[in-house]
């Protein structure tokens, strides 16, 4: 055995991966990548996981006597840490995302609980000059845990914010009347996974672009196409518009087989068109990543492996990973363009919020901007390097 000839084909090994730049990102990217896409996903980067209860909170002593003592309350609930304060203007409004699921609990509080906490405070010793009065509070009927946390940390947070250190024996104005039990609408778990369906296999263009190209300009096809009178630009068009239509009949098909395993969102027509527009929009991102994947990589095979740099930060940060998400994943998942198509059609799925509120007005803009930011990056840069 020559060891001068294993060293030298060694060395030509090593000489080969350094020029190739797409090996070079794939071996030392691709793992650091993969690794830090897990990590910020399911909580080993940014803090552990904690249960918390999203609770409504219907203040109706704002604007009456002593305000004061019910925003104590609600800042002691908040500073729990376990159960996060939705304010809400009316009972109604209130009551019907308890209904639907979207809080665990709602505590209504009176007109009269600045006052009867004032009396007891002016003469704790006297329950002749009390006001006694009672603190409503709903429950998730479906959620045991709920059920079971929730109405001993408001007894606690309440009697510490108004008692201090008296016994719980000792009479006292203010109750927390007997939890009301309220039958929610319950959700799958693949209703709320199905949003971010879309998205997903919208993501997986940026693999078949990457491929399309870089397996066109092995074979030649790139330079013959180049002698022809075919354009630049009219090629691109082609191949964004083949896309395109790859996009339709991805969001149709899982739309479809949603539809086979029992996914019945209560839309209209219209929510269903802008939907495949925002996916549509989606597609063109991802096929400018695919482009700047093609410029990079001289091979189909190391065209696929690099596409995933693109591809895993968009699949775990921006689609239905999200419950599983740490605080710190949930802020990173704002900076991949996936993050905002799940949102939106999560908002107009799930939420059966309008075209037109606000937060998918926003998701379609920023969604936008980044569709033609990038496929006008990835076109110019294909077009400058990518065919060589």
């Amino acid at each position: 055995m020559n060891s001068q000839r294993i060293l030298a084909l060694v060395k030509k090994d090593l000489k080969h991966m350094v020029r190739e730049p797409a090996l070079l990102f794939l071996i030392l990217l691709f793992p650091v990548v993969l690794t830090l896409a897990f990590g910020f996903s399911f909580g080993a980067v940014g803090g552990a996981q904690q249960t918390t209860f999203q609770i409504g909170v219907v203040n109706a002593n704002e604007n009456s006597l002593y305000p004061q003592y019910a925003q104590d309350f609600i800042a002691n609930i908040t500073s729990t840490e376990i159960l996060i304060v939705e304010p809400y203007a009316d009972n109604q409004t209130a009551q019907l995302d308890l209904a639907q699921g979207k809080i665990q609990a709602l505590l209504l509080i009176p007109a009269d609980f600045g006052a009867s906490c004032n009396a007891f405070q002016t003469a704790p010793d006297n329950p002749d000059q009390w006001i006694n009065t009672t603190v409503s509070l709903y429950l998730d009927s479906g959620s045991m845990v709920a059920t079971q946390a929730i109405p001993p940390i408001i007894q606690q947070v309440l009697a510490a914010a108004i008692y201090g250190d008296q016994q719980a024996t000792v009479p006292r104005p203010i109750q927390i009347g007997t939890p009301s039990l309220v039958e929610v609408t319950k959700q799958t778990m693949f209703d709320y996974m199905a949003p971010g369906l879309f998205a997903y296999a919208a993501i997986f263009l940026t693999m078949t672009v990457a491929q399309s190209f870089t397996t066109d300009r092995e074979n030649g096809l790139l330079r013959r196409i180049s002698v022809t009178p075919t354009t630049a630009t009219e090629f691109m068009a082609s191949q964004v518009l083949s896309n395109m239509i790859i996009a339709v009949a991805q969001a149709v098909l899982i739309f479809v087989m949603a539809y086979v395993v029992g996914y019945r969102p209560d839309v209209g027509v219209g929510i269903y068109a802008f939907a495949f527009v925002l996916v549509l929009l989606f597609s063109l991102c991802n096929v400018g990543f695919g482009l700047i994947t093609a410029t990079i990589a001289k091979s189909s095979g190391a065209a696929t492996g690099l596409s995933f740099l693109f591809i895993l930060p968009q699949m775990f940060l921006g689609t239905f990973v999200g419950a599983a998400l740490s605080s710190a994943a949930q802020t990173a998942g704002r900076f991949v363009p996936s993050y905002y198509v799940t949102d939106a059609l999560t908002s107009l799925l799930l939420r059966k919020a309008p075209v037109t509120s606000p937060i998918v007005l926003l998701d379609f803009a920023v969604v936008s901007l980044a569709s033609v930011v990038v496929l006008a990056f990835g076109i110019l840069l294909f077009r400058k390097y990518g065919k060589a």
